[in-house]
């Protein structure tokens, strides 16, 4: 298969096998800058792995994607995502291999990615050329090829039983691989890993430990010397060596000739390996995106908030992930409109109870009770809990545009006041007051 791709591509281009013509750079894998003249190997996965805040970081990532759910979703009549289902999409969603569920399709996604800057899925279809598997590949096994007219395509360089290629030199057009990469600093087909800018960071760290191990296990003390107040033999030097030697570490040593003990090495606290190592974690954790708080709990953020921290976390860090594999799922899957594939957010975020508790409330008049019960609270619907519920003296949007629209109302007409009474007459004032005189 690969002659014949090769026969239909003609001269291919291979990331370091040409540079200028396709774009590549070349990649300088150096733990530091200058390593190679100092003969220093480079740094592989598995050395920067055993650092334990690359470890954290690169298994706190991959950990929460995995554990965020992703559903199929389709935008509904006024243009929002909605949960669905496709009989046609919806069972790779659920069950991606034979092999794997989709948490973990997602956690060797993104370890994948964490560690090699590149994601290569194998797409496994059907008959009607519907894609019914997924298959994460080894990413060291893989590698991009680009033709003259600008095809890509992707060599497979080593077998990949489970995903069904028992043999090498296997090369499949891009539309049967899903690629999800990132830091794309050289070349639009070749991503980067963390690792590439924090490799010197964890080989000292690493350096630190090893060293560290080694100081503690020759009894916590650094290397000395013997000194006699005057000359002696050598084999009364070599006879006095082979015996403190052998004594070995939290033992008394008894010598004569005057000798006394004389620290030659450093000590923890003169080469401040705390100091050290806290900016090591702190580079690392930078460069992967994580707060730090989230890798040493003794690093907590002045607020103490916890839902601050994993918005923090999540704008940061996981989105550029997340916002990646959903794009590259929708393309991959060939999702046509109105489907798409969507992360749900309020499961990856949770807030603390008293949050939760206000936002509930806040949302009142916005949701009913069971959109809140849902979201919030994770609840089910209960009877009446569809309406939605505002206080007495809130108008409806549609009186208040009624109100606006309509004509000024006609002001009351004021009644005329009615003409004052004559003034009585003298024959008026005496014939009253007769009255009251004979009365």
């Amino acid at each position: 298969m690969l002659a014949s791709v090769r026969a239909r591509i003609g001269a291919l281009l291979s990331p370091g096998s040409a540079v200028g013509s396709g774009g590549w750079r070349p990649l300088i894998k150096e733990p530091y800058t200058g390593a190679w003249q100092n003969n220093a190997p480079p740094v592989t996965v598995d050395a920067a792995l055993s650092n334990p805040t690359v470890f954290r970081c690169v298994s706190l990532i991959s950990g929460d994607v995995a554990k965020t759910p992703l559903s199929l979703v389709q935008t509904d009549a006024s243009g929002i995502w909605t949960a669905a289902t496709s009989a046609a999409f919806s069972p790779v969603l659920r069950t991606p291999n034979r092999y794997q569920n989709f948490g973990q399709l997602l956690e060797s996604w993104m370890l994948s990615k964490l560690l090699a800057g590149n994601t290569y899925t194998l797409k496994e279809r059907d008959a009607r050329g519907v894609v019914v598997g997924l298959h994460v590949l080894d990413p060291s096994l893989v590698r991009p090829l680009v033709a003259p007219d600008g095809a890509i395509y992707y060599e497979l360089t080593g077998a990949a039983e489970l995903a069904g290629i028992p043999s090498t030199g296997v090369a499949a057009p891009a539309r049967e691989i899903i690629h999800d990469r990132w830091n794309c600093a050289f070349h639009p087909l070749i991503g980067l890993s963390p690792l590439f800018a924090v490799g010197g960071v964890a080989t000292m760290a690493n350096m630190i430990q090893s060293s560290s191990a080694e100081f503690f296990s020759k009894g916590g003390r650094p290397s000395g010397l013997l000194v006699a107040p005057s000359e002696i033999d050598p084999k009364t030097a070599a006879r006095l060596s082979e015996a403190w030697h052998s004594l070995g570490p939290g033992k008394t040593a008894v010598v004569g000739y005057g000798m006394k003990y004389q620290d030659i090495g450093t000590s923890a606290v003169d080469s401040e390996l705390v100091a050290q190592t806290d900016s090591a974690v702190a580079t690392i954790a930078g460069a992967f995106g994580v707060p730090v708080s989230m890798v040493d709990s003794s690093k907590q953020p002045p607020y103490a908030n916890s839902e601050a921290t994993q918005r923090q976390y999540h704008a940061q860090c996981l989105q550029i992930h997340l916002v990646g594999i959903e794009r590259a799922l929708d393309a991959g899957l060939e999702l046509p409109a109105p489907y798409g594939t969507e992360f749900d957010l309020d499961s990856l975020i949770w807030m603390d109870t008293a949050t939760r508790s206000k936002a509930a409330i806040d949302a009142s008049g916005v949701m009913t009770i069971n959109e809140v019960r849902h979201k919030f609270y994770g609840l089910g619907p209960v009877p009446g809990g569809d309406t939605l519920y505002l206080q007495q003296q809130m108008y409806s949007l549609e009186s208040l545009q009624a109100r606006d629209v309509a004509p000024a109302p006609a002001l009351p007409e004021t009644p005329a006041p009615e003409p004052p009474a004559p003034a009585p007459t003298d024959e008026e004032i005496a014939a009253a007051v007769g009255l009251l005189a004979v009365s």
